[in-house]
Parts: structure tokens; sequence; C-alpha cells
């Protein structure tokens, strides 16, 4: 008999302890965090004060205690609600990966930080029949998370609310000939063993293909066998990296044939309830390889006597919500997607090029429907007001930003030259308005090259250059992030439920974490509760031009809550702003998309906006979307990593200049700068001394010595080993270790060897890339 599987009451009045009814009653700290985990939804300081009826000097008190619990990181803060670190969202997706004795689906995290552990476990709760989707072993899923009862089970139950397509048992490698004639495949992600894979069970494949492999039972000794589903490509071909990538990552690249067939019957939307905007020179400003274009650009001085020096700043946007209908085939591919990914060689999009480059690219002299804002702004950068308008375009120009740059810095080419006094030149006075809005407010400022790698024709790496950063880019930039924050001021004011861009402040253990390393280094960051990125920004600027300069902005970096989309308003850290949401790219965010729905919903501007069915799976919709712009950024990062890998792969045993890009108990990350690839320098080959890890001083001290490693060091190292399909490097270390200051003593030991003794498993088990 299957056990009963439950989730605590919230508090209310009738289950809060019975000395809070006297009103005379402070919580004690174990009630506080049990109450912030069993309540979710619940759990900022108005609803905590609320269900222990706190009030006057009480609720002080309660401000105090809740900072101290952050202080000493029993509690963490997100989208304005209070969690406990290492509890689950409440909404969350999960891989379905078991059945406990009593026949319960267990769910474990589909990520999980590593430095919290091992995940929790979830039990999944099952609908009654017909009455929502049912999982199955294999199942990858979105479901809402709940606190479990039962002490002597999973931590959490899991209602689903949504299952994605299901997961493939199959591995992905490549496959290769033995010596002896026999066939094995190499994995491409070290963690998982070779497969032998029998003749008969070859599937057409040849060596050197690109193979999904289902392991097959396998005897208690020697490797196990498995036998090819698909032949995915040959390793020969120009984008085989990527899809490795794809597949792996389990990037929906292929559109169904529902999805093509309802683009195709897509038609050129009409003048029919827009305005008239054809005339207005507004411009397109993109990549020069841009195939894509949804965003436009204009600015004017105001004429407005009450506003000397103001600007009116245009920006307008494909409209992809006239295309894309909710719950058609479009959309619902769109959301499964999420997003475009972005490789070097190729770029999976979020819709069928019917759509994204055809219908609403914004093509330089033909029509195309927007949604835009014209935004006015006084002479420092202010914003006084905004409209929203529906409308029919034309770009007047397409110009790439190096084109723009040149034409204002005075060389100006043909295509410019006609667009430089008219439009050219009222958009930089515009941009210069508003960059001093953006001095004033005073966002955070991090010095941190973006590397880009240039491809051959045959899809290897060429060279990896650090493009220049142009004001033309700051331009269009800073003109996005306006239309963004109009888009939320927008929406906020006319009560309609939307999706934010969220980026919280930093965690009070980063904060505690960063002030401990700023002390190494000789600076401090001020405590309290109102952290602001400009206290970021001094300390910046005090090391701008030092020995510690890319050491403090990596740190920096690091400490810095990650982004994520939610229905709930938590500003924008980085870009110290109030309400943020992404509004600006539609084509290739479906964030942008839902924006737009709500924008045309809540100005009136259409019959094909918001449906109350899609207010109502924001909090869904969100975490979908959060979960996708993850998995792209972490495909795209592994196809960086393969690609160098392999270009690197003919000069093993070479010195290189490198850079300590990460430092954990196990060794240090070397970041090689003219390649922006990083590779695993273990401890164990550091040399004759016990290393200590200092946490909070990003290095690693010889316990004898002294002497020892930092972020961001130059350092000389030895590449001895590389794996292209995994796309991990590993290096010895040349240069010796210098004395470091200001580490601490009560530091993490870590046990190094003499450089001459290998590494375990044959010096193979350690090779590792930074994830």
């Amino acid at each position: 008999m299957a056990r009963k599987i439950s989730g605590r009451k919230p508090a209310s009045p009738a289950n809060r302890p019975d000395s809070a009814a006297s009103g005379d009653f402070r919580p004690s700290r174990e009630q506080i965090l049990t109450f912030i985990s069993e309540n979710p939804d619940a759990a900022g300081k108005r609803e905590i004060a609320k269900a222990f009826r706190l009030k006057g000097d009480d609720r002080t008190w309660l401000k105090d205690m809740l900072r101290e619990l952050q202080n000493e990181g029993l509690l963490e803060k997100k989208d304005k609600k209070l969690k406990r670190p290492g509890d689950l969202p409440h909404m969350v997706v999960l891989d379905v990966i078991s059945r406990d004795a009593d026949g319960l689906l267990i769910a474990r995290p589909a990520e999980w930080p590593a430095h919290l552990g091992a995940s929790p476990m979830v039990a999944i709760r099952t609908q009654r029949q017909g009455k929502g989707p049912t999982p199955g072993i294999g199942d990858r899923v979105l479901a809402k998370t709940f606190p479990n009862e039962d002490k002597g089970g999973p931590t959490y139950i899991g209602r689903v609310v949504k299952i994605f397509d299901k997961q493939r048992d199959a591995v992905l490698g490549v496959l290769r000939h033995l010596p002896d004639g026999g066939f094995r495949m190499e994995p491409v992600e070290r963690r998982q063993p070779e497969l032998i894979i029998d003749e008969d069970d070859l599937n057409g494949a040849k060596p050197g293909d690109l193979v999904e492999v289902a392991p097959l039972r396998h005897a208690r000794y020697g490797l196990p066998k498995g036998k090819i589903v698909e032949v995915v490509g040959s390793l020969t071909s120009e984008k085989a990296v990527s899809m490795i990538a794809i597949h792996s990552h389990d990037i929906p690249h292929v559109f169904p044939d529902a999805v093509i067939a309802e683009s195709e019957a897509c038609r050129q939307a009409t003048l029919d309830g827009r305005e008239d905007w054809r005339d207005l020179p507004l411009i397109t400003i993109d990549p020069p390889d841009a195939k894509d274009h949804d965003d436009a650009v204009h600015a004017a001085p105001d004429d407005d006597e009450s506003n000397p020096g103001g600007v009116v700043a245009t920006v307008a946007i494909a409209d992809v919500a006239a295309y894309v209908r909710p719950g058609s085939e479009l959309d619902r591919e769109a959301l499964k997607r999420g997003n475009s990914v972005y490789f070097p060689d190729r770029v999976v999009p979020m819709l069928p090029e019917r759509i994204s480059n055809d219908l609403c690219s914004l093509r330089e002299g033909e029509d195309r429907p927007a949604l835009a804002v014209r935004m006015i702004f006084s002479a420092e950068g202010k914003k006084i007001r905004h409209t929203f308008h529906r409308v029919m375009m034309r770009s007047h120009v397409k110009l790439s930003y190096q084109q723009a740059q040149a034409a204002i810095d005075g060389a100006p080419d043909d295509k410019a030259a006609p667009f430089l006094d008219d439009v050219l030149k009222p958009l930089w006075d515009g941009y210069r308005a508003l960059k001093r809005g953006r001095d004033s407010r005073q966002p955070l400022e991090l010095d941190l090259p973006e590397r880009k790698i240039v491809l051959k024709e045959d899809g290897t790496v060429d060279r990896v250059v650090v493009p220049d950063r142009l004001d033309a880019h700051k331009l269009i930039e800073e003109f996005m992030i306006q239309a963004n924050v109009a888009a939320a001021e927008t929406l906020e004011a006319k009560r309609q439920p939307l999706i934010y861009r969220s980026h919280d402040e930093p965690s009070m253990a980063k904060q505690e974490s960063l002030r401990e390393f700023l002390a190494t280094v000789g600076l401090s960051l001020a405590r309290g509760a109102n952290l602001r990125p400009s206290q970021f920004n001094g300390i910046l600027k005090a090391v701008e031009g030092s020995e510690h300069n890319e050491l403090v902005n990596e740190v920096v970096l690091r400490s810095q809550s990650q982004a994520i989309y939610s229905k709930e308003n938590a500003g924008h850290f980085g870009l110290n702003l109030r309400r943020y949401a992404h509004f600006t790219s539609p084509i290739r965010r479906y964030a942008d998309l839902i924006v737009h729905r709500a924008l045309i919903s809540a100005l009136g501007l259409g019959k094909d906006g918001m449906t109350k069915g899609e207010e109502e799976r924001l909090e869904e919709i969100s975490a979908l979307i959060s979960a996708t712009e993850r998995r792209a950024m972490a495909a795209e990062r592994d196809t960086v990593d393969r690609l160098i890998a392999g270009h690197l792969a003919t000069r093993l045993e070479e010195t290189f200049t490198g850079r300590i890009s990460g430092v954990v108990k196990a060794g240090l990350f070397v970041q090689l700068p003219q390649f922006g690839a990083d590779g695993f320098v273990p401890v164990s080959t550091l040399g004759d001394d016990y290393y200590i890890y200092d946490e909070a001083g990003h290095a690693l001290v010889g316990d004898r010595t002294r002497k020892g490693y930092r972020l961001a060091d130059t350092v000389e190292v030895k590449l001895v080993e590389i794996a292209p399909m995994a796309g991990s490097l590993r290096f010895e270390m040349m240069s010796d270790p210098t004395p470091i200051s200001g580490s601490r003593s009560s530091l993490h030991k870590t046990k190094g060897r003499r450089r001459a003794q290998q590494p375990r498993n044959g010096g193979r088990g350690s090779s590792r890339k930074r994830r």
C-alpha cells in the first residue's frame, strides 16, 4: 500500500504557536526558518510579521533578526522573498529518476549548484486520472514543490505542471574503429564510459561519425555495450561541434512540419489599426553579419520650450505578436525553445525563418509592423514621459555598428553619408543626453573584455579576437534599456501582469565573502542592507590600472546574483533600475513576446494581446524560459570549449602564458587569454607542499612556504592533455608560487604532491572542464 504524501499547511492564525495569539510573542530563530521553508510563496518580511502578529517594535526586531540570519548565510533574498540556501524554488524543473519501494515516482532538480552538496529528492504526487499530466521515469517536468511532512521520506513533494519532451536514454559520442577490427563509441562527456559497438549494431554509421548510442545490458566485467540508434552527422562537417552541444543539451533544432506550415501561411500585416510611421527616418544598426533586424531607432531635439535641450528618442520593435498568436503551433514551439541559441558557426532560432528573417525583420526600405515607444528626455537624460504605439514603419537604411561609428568619426561611406546630418548626428546627440542619465544612475560598470571566435570556412577556429567596444554599441544598448524600462512602467501603471527581467542584489553570504576578499587587497565594502552598484563602481575605480584590476573585476562579477525571468519584480541591481522588462527582442526571446502581448492588452492596441490563460501561467512561463536561457548559455559555452580544445590539439607539450581564472580546493583553472580557453591544473601537481584553499582570498597557499597562486595571477603553463570531444584541457604549472599576503590561517587544507608523481587514474582522471 502506497504511503500518503502531503505537504505542511502554510502558517495561519489557526496553526500559529499558541503563544502568538496573545500578541506578545517573538518567534525563535528556528521558528522563523521553519516558516520560511514551509511557506515559499509567503516569506517576505511583511508576511512573516503578519504570521506571528508582530507589530511596532517587534517589527523592528524582526528586521534586525532577518538581517542577522542573512549575514550568517542561513537566509538569502530572492525576488523580495526570503529563502533558505539549498531550498528548492516553489516552481522548478525536475528529472524523474526512479520509483521508491511504494511505487512513488522520485525526482531530482535538473540543475543544482555543486557547492550545495547532494540535490534534494522530490516525491511526485500524481493527479487523479484525467486531472493532470502523468509523468514517467526519464521525463523532465516542471513542478510546484512543497515541503514534505513525512520526515522519513523525500524532502519535498512535487505537483507536475508540465511534462517536457521525453528525455533520451541514448549517449552521444564518436564512433571509432579499433586496430583489432572492433568498434567503440567515445563519449563527448568525460563522465560517461566508452561503449563497445558490435558490427551488427552500427546502423549504417561510419568511423568518425557523431552518433547516439543506446546502452545495452552488459556483462559484469569489461566495457558496456551499446547500439547506435541515430547518426547525427560527421565530425568532418562544418557544424559538428555545435551539433554535439545541441544534442547533449536537448535543444530543439528542427521545426515540426505543423510549425513550418503555420509560418508559411502567415501574410504581411496591413495598416489596419496602426499608425503610419513610414516617413519617420527610423534606421537599424546591427552587426555586419546580422540576418534579422528586430529594432530600429530615431532621435530628434524636443521642440517643447519647457524642455530646453531635451530629446525625443524613438525605439521601434518588430511586431512578432501580430504573427505568433497565443496557443498556436508557432507559439507552443517558441515557448518550448524559450530563446534563440547562438553558436560560433550557427544560430538555432526561436522562430522559423519565414517569421524571423522575413515578416518580422525590419528590412531596409520595406514596410514592417512594429510596436514603438516614443520617449521624452530632459537634457540631463531624465525620462519625462513616454507613449507606446502600434505602427507600420519602414527602415530607411541598414547600417553596421562600424559604419555608423565611422560616419560619426568623420569617415562616412557612401551608404551612411546621406544620413549623417539628419539622422546619425541627432541620434548621437540623443545618446549623449541618455548617457548623462546613465552616468547619474550609476549602473554596475565591470571591465571584462568579451572574446569572439572567428571560424574558417571548414568550421575550425581561425583566431580569437576582442571586438572594439564602440559608442555605436553603447548607443543602441542604452536606447534598448530605456525602452525596456518604459514597457515595465506602462504595464505596472495599467496593473497588467507581466514577466520582469529580475536581477537581485548579491546575497548577504556573497557580500560577506566579497568583503573578506577585498580586505586581502586593502579595500573595504560597507555593510548594510541598501547596497548599490555605485559602491562596487567605487571599488573598481580604486583598482583601475593597478595590479589588482582584473582580479577585483572577476571577484565582483562572481559576487553578483544570476538574472532570471519572474512575474514578481525584484528590480535590476546591475542596471540600478527599480523595474525592468525585456521588450526589445521578441524575435529571439519569448519573454519579450509576452511583454508585447501584455502591452497590446493593457493599451487596447488589438485583439492579439495576452490571454487570461497566459496571465495565470506567468509563473510557469517564467520558470520555463529561465531554464531555457541557462540551457542555451551552457550549450554555447560547451561549444566554445570544444572548438578551442580542437584548435589546440596539435600543440601538446607547448608552454603558454595564462591567467588564473578560478581557484577551488582541487586545483586551479587557468585561462589562455589569446584563445579564451580554460584548462585545469590539479593541486596534486603543484609541488612539494601542502596547499591550503583560501576561499576568501581566492588562492591556494602553501602551508610550509606561505607561497601560492591567486585568482588573476599571470602564470606559465604547459599543455599536457587534451580531450577535444569533452572540451577539456589539463595543464602543468611551470611558474613558481609567489608569496601570498593577507591569507587567512583558518583555511581548508588540500594535499599537494611532488610534481614528478603522477596524479591518480594514470594522469587522466584529474582532467576537468570549468562549468
